[in-house]
């Protein structure tokens, strides 16, 4: 038995020693390449150990190129100067008393009858407490002649030249818009939250009834506007209140430099009175039509019944009415006078004073709107 092992070992030792006749094989196995990272790396670490000093920062506080690829170069880093926006109004000289600059687009919708308004940004804003960008701006938006409502942008902190970027929407008819138009005011909030006005702005919409383009445009501030950015006339006017009788009287004295489109034809005048009581018309009457002239003379007197107690919420609205015979009539302006809730300026004052002198006429000219 210990035989046949021996026998089937040796025989077993035979299959895998190999004859000495039989050629070997030269094979050798690739040498391990390091990851490129580890390779940047230590080139990093070669330069740093070559040219930094002992106290030199460590490997991971060194910057590396924001761009890499699985190879030999990277491409750098990306210069950020290159893409920035460049403002082409940085180098516009300003006149030394300036008062600013505004941006802003319009655009109108005639289907909705809206109003878009974009306020962009301001420049130039004066400083009024000395140094550099020491205002704190907003924007007011008045859809005149009506200052009693108006839309308003944020606030921004010490900021001469401010980017708002914020729309706004005003709800107007496109018969109205012709007669309409846009003032901005940017006020400034001083250390004792008083708000002031650095300056005004005006833009009239009539250009913006036939085009349904976007319109961006800049207008200089100015520390003092008219009510309106074209003259559309004037109307001297007289009024009287008898607190005893609760009677208001209303004398449509004359009318100078009423604009016609048609400068060889005078136009045919009239002028609309109406009393309204919490903005809804209560009566209408009108004067006799002066034809061919732009300086009509009227004199002619209204009387309606007002109790004094209704006086607060009640106001008159002169509205003068170019007559075109056989064609539709068309407003030419109108004046707006009444307490603080429907009038400003000049035509506050004189409700006030016919107010403060019962039964003493009040007369003066007032600038149609």
């Amino acid at each position: 038995m210990s035989s046949l092992r021996r026998n089937s070992f040796k025989k077993f030792y035979s299959l895998i020693v190999l004859p000495s006749s039989m050629k070997t094989i030269p094979f050798t196995l690739p040498p391990s390449t390091p990851p490129v990272v580890r390779r940047q790396k230590s080139l990093l670490d070669a330069e740093l150990g070559a040219n930094s000093a002992p106290n030199s920062p460590k490997i991971s506080q060194v910057k590396r190129p924001s761009v890499e690829i699985p190879g030999d170069f990277a491409l750098g880093t990306i210069d950020p100067t290159l893409y920035s926006v460049i403002d082409e109004d940085d180098n516009t000289d300003y006149p030394p008393d300036h008062l600013g600059r505004i941006w802003f687009a319009l655009e109108y919708e005639a289907d909705s009858e809206k109003l878009l308004v974009t306020l962009m940004k301001a420049k130039n804003l004066p400083s009024k407490r000395g140094g550099c960008n020491n205002c704190d701006p907003y924007v007011r938006i008045f859809l005149m002649p009506d200052e009693r409502r108006y839309l308003q942008s944020k606030q921004k902190r010490k900021n001469c030249n401010p980017k708002f970027e914020e729309s706004f929407v005003f709800q107007i008819s496109k018969k109205a818009l012709e007669e309409r138009h846009l003032k901005f005011t940017v006020y400034d909030v001083d250390r004792h939250k008083k708000h002031i006005a650095m300056g005004h702005a005006l833009f009239p919409l009539q250009p913006l009834c036939d085009n349904k383009e976007r319109v961006v445009t800049s207008r200089d501030l100015e520390r003092e506007v008219l009510d309106t950015p074209f003259h559309l006339g004037e109307l001297k006017l007289a009024l009287c209140y008898n607190d005893h009788l609760d009677r208001l009287t209303v004398c449509i004295l004359e009318g100078r430099g009423f604009k016609n489109n048609d400068e060889f034809n005078p136009t045919d005048s009239y002028v609309k009175v109406s009393l309204l009581h919490q903005n809804k018309t209560v009566k209408t009457k009108k004067t006799d039509t002066i034809k061919k002239s732009e300086d009509p003379v009227f004199n002619q007197s209204f009387t309606f019944k007002v109790a004094n107690e209704f006086m607060d919420t009640s106001s008159l609205t002169m509205t003068v009415v170019q007559h075109h015979g056989p064609h539709k009539d068309k407003n030419l302006g109108r004046v707006i006078i009444g307490p603080f809730m429907f009038s400003r300026g000049k035509e506050l004052e004189c409700w006030n004073t016919m107010l403060a002198k019962p039964r003493e006429q009040i007369s003066t000219w007032f600038n149609l709107t």
